[in-house]
């Protein structure tokens, strides 16, 4: 069965899109079966993926009762992954979802029946705390949460913190902390430095952080206008190093935690 994993920040250009489609990617690329949900009215993981951003198939359709997700869902151009794109009219969703009393739960009631069908379900979420990022947490089994190295990092956490609380504790949702990420990380800085060591005072010793940090990299940046995740864009880019090295961290951290739950 599909693990769900939310990659999330309230904070824009933290590296959260780019995680999503190259994290997804690098996992695939390892054998293992993966589904990319655009939760995001930009859907610029659509366009990272080389998707034409059409109503047609979409999370939108998904959410409105007009598509199933396993309708809409389409294939990429990489081997064992597959993407449900976004779309602007996404943005509008919002207002119309909010008159159903069970909208906390849309994401994840139309995911029955195809669980058994992935090893990941990978959630590119909004930087918002709206409902769309509601029904994100309430679908997830955990949440990967991208950080920005910069001063700023860590304004708004403790926000993003409450909101999983509030899903956690009204809804009966857990969605736990699967791994802070350090992204646009230049140890060669102090800045970058700085920023790091305060991540793990501010999480402590409770919650992972990865091994892993992603760097600044140009090739991160520019793949996306090629319609390719960086990993097919450039095999032997830092970026894509990094993004490989984060799967397998990733995937290592699952035989651990399934070995420890026998």
């Amino acid at each position: 069965m599909a693990e769900i994993i939310s990659v999330l920040n309230q904070k824009g250009g933290c590296g959260k899109t780019t995680t999503a489609v190259n994290l997804s990617t690098a996992i695939a690329l390892l054998g293992k079966s993966v589904l990319v949900i655009d939760m995001d009215p930009q859907a610029n993981a659509t366009t990272a993926f080389g998707l034409e951003k059409n109503e047609e198939n979409s999370i939108y359709r998904v959410l409105t009762g007009q598509q199933t997700l396993d309708e809409a869902i389409v294939a990429t151009d990489i081997s064992g992954l597959d993407m449900l794109p976004s779309h602007i009219s996404l943005s509008g969703a919002e207002i119309e979802l909010s008159k159903d009393i069970g909208f906390p739960f849309l994401l994840k009631e139309s995911m029955d029946g195809i669980l058994e069908n992935y090893d990941y379900i990978i959630l590119d979420v909004p930087p918002s705390l709206g409902i769309l990022t509601i029904n994100s947490l309430v679908a997830a089994d955990s949440v990967i949460i991208p950080i920005q190295a910069e001063f700023y990092a860590l304004e708004g956490m403790a926000d993003l913190l409450d909101a999983m609380n509030l899903v956690d504790s009204r809804l009966n949702s857990p969605s736990p902390i699967k791994g802070i990420l350090i992204t646009m990380y230049d140890s060669r800085t102090r800045l970058g430095r700085d920023v790091y060591q305060n991540v793990k005072q501010y999480f402590g010793e409770t919650e992972y952080i990865f091994k892993t940090t992603i760097p600044r990299n140009v090739k991160l940046a520019e793949a996306p206008s090629h319609g390719k995740p960086c990993i097919i864009y450039d095999e032997e880019c830092i970026g894509t190093e990094a993004y490989q090295d984060l799967a397998l961290e990733l995937l290592a951290m699952n035989e651990s935690e399934g070995e420890d739950e026998k």
